[in-house]
């Protein structure tokens, strides 16, 4: 596994791990490459619904005020402070940064001094520059493409998902959650994707009525876009060990003709340090290590290294399947976008395999179970029931009712 960045360079070309490569997280730099490969995918679709006459072009008027901008230069000024307060103590405490940055970066440490002087100096510096503009009032209109919104949507997506994962994984684990409020908060683990996945949707239908972006097409371009982000954000998952992985495989079958890690995987290195020692490690010098330092410490002492833990018993690599399963949807509606010309239907097509692939991994991996109506599932699974309802629905009432946008429809439109 490679929790981080140094983990995949020791591999690669031999290099220590731990090293200062190690403040780049694998599962945070495959969740960057997640929404990157969204942006990608939502910006071309974007694009050629314009050129198929399904998305205009919009105005949007922008207005100058006159005279100085303070909230710019206030904006401008924090930045600045910012960047003096973490970077002076980071650089003097990079064994602590190394260790839990986000602690560092999601707290009152750092350098106040330089901090207040930068953004003293930053707000002189902006006053000087715009008094000396003399900024004149003014409006312009511009023409706005759909696909030059494709940041904003994105953007949009990606805070309101992560806010949405984090009080979903909230819901999942109040014990935990009361226990340690703020560490849970500024935890990067502990997202639950269906929680993202619906804040997410809300948030961008929102955003593209007010954009004057058919919702309808957005949601045909956000079904295969999700899947895309998801596969990528996946490989994170089974790349880092972040313990999105199976229950206990049981004993690979005589017909089994893949590699056995497709089937068994022990997740050596994992980023959560579960299990135990690694083979080679030597537990009598695990134990010796004494005094007032944490179990992480501990390990790393023992074992050289600071993720050294590998999980006792084979469990089914679920991160693995669902990649598979997901960029196999993903082929699926992507074929299917051009040959359908219901609007909608590609969303709801999502909603049907998002829930059948979902609730079907989720009898083999690790996570809560609730019982109601008697039935013992996990969130997602309750969840993904709701998500196949929904889907098989909207099929039923798109293919009775739903606009076709044939080439007739268009011109009506256009008028």
């Amino acid at each position: 596994m490679y929790p981080d960045l140094s983990y995949l360079l020791h591999d690669l070309i031999g290099t220590d791990v731990d090293n200062w490569a190690s403040i780049f997280k694998t599962f945070g730099l495959m969740l960057a490459c997640a929404f990157l490969a969204c942006a990608w995918y939502v910006k071309a679709e974007l694009k050629r619904k314009e050129e198929e006459g399904l998305l205009m072009a919009t105005t949007k008027t922008i207005e100058t005020k006159g005279g100085i901008e303070y909230k710019e230069i206030v904006y401008n000024s924090i930045v600045f402070g910012l960047l003096g307060l973490k970077i002076p103590y980071i650089y003097a405490n990079f064994a602590e940064f190394q260790q839990d940055p986000a602690s560092v970066l999601i707290s009152g440490k750092g350098n106040w001094l330089i901090g207040i002087l930068l953004f003293v100096a930053m707000f002189g510096y902006s006053y000087y520059v715009q008094k000396k503009e003399d900024r004149k009032a003014g409006k312009q209109t511009v023409v706005v493409h759909p696909h030059e919104r494709t940041g904003d949507i994105i953007i949009t997506a990606a805070i309101s998902g992560v806010v949405g994962a984090k009080v979903f994984s909230i819901l999942e684990n109040l014990e935990a959650f009361f226990a340690d409020p703020i560490g849970q908060l500024i935890s990067g683990s502990g997202l639950t994707i269906y929680g993202g996945l619906i804040f997410g949707s809300i948030s961008v239908f929102y955003l593209v009525r007010k954009i004057g972006i058919k919702p309808v097409h957005m949601l045909d371009i956000g079904g295969p876009g999700i899947l895309l982000g998801y596969a990528v954000g996946r490989m994170g998952c089974q790349l880092s060990g972040d313990g999105d992985w199976g229950i206990v495989a049981a004993a690979i079958p005589d017909w089994w003709f893949l590699p056995e890690w497709l089937w068994s995987y022990t997740f050596p290195n994992n980023v959560n340090n579960a299990g135990g020692l690694i083979a080679g490690c030597d537990p009598e010098a695990y134990r010796s290590v004494v005094g007032s330092v944490s179990i992480e410490q501990r390990c790393q002492t023992a074992c050289g290294m600071r993720y050294c833990h590998e999980l006792k018993e084979g469990v089914y690599p679920t991160s693995i399947y669902e990649i598979l399963m997901t960029f196999t949807g993903l082929g699926l509606l992507w074929i299917w976008r051009r040959k359908i010309k219901i609007g909608g239907m590609v969303f709801a097509l999502y909603l049907i395999f998002n829930g059948v692939e979902r609730f079907f991994i989720e009898t083999i991996r690790v996570n809560e179970r609730y019982d109601y109506f008697g039935l013992n599932w996990s969130q997602a699974q309750f969840i993904s029931v709701g998500f196949v309802i929904a889907g098989i629905l909207s099929v039923l009432y798109l293919w009775k009712y739903g606009t076709r946008y044939d080439v007739k429809t268009l011109e009506n439109e256009a008028k």
